[in-house]
């Protein structure tokens, strides 16, 4: 099991690679708005792909085309290193 991150190590994460994600419930979380409803969709497959190829997968909610991203470690209970890498590769996905 991956370890926790301390609340530092999530500040700095956050400050200094993930401006865009906030920390909700001990979880990441991002929300962006597509400029379709179908591109928010595309958006979701590509995540749910790179998700898939970590076994590691967010929750997500679709509203329209705004998508949120909540990223953690249920395993672990809260956020760990793998979910940093998840959320980089969320912001490379959203663009």
């Amino acid at each position: 099991m991956a370890e926790l991150l301390t609340d530092d190590q999530i500040d700095t994460a956050l400050r200094d690679h993930l401006p865009a994600w906030k920390v909700v419930d001990n979880a990441l979380v991002r929300s962006v708005e597509k400029p379709t409803f179908m591109d928010g969709i595309r958006l979701v497959a590509t995540v749910a792909q790179l998700a898939e190829s970590m076994n590691h997968h967010p929750d997500i909610d679709i509203r329209y085309r705004t998508i949120t991203f909540h990223v953690s470690s249920h395993d672990a209970g809260g956020i760990t290193d793998d979910d940093l890498v998840l959320a980089r590769h969320i912001d490379t996905a959203a663009g």
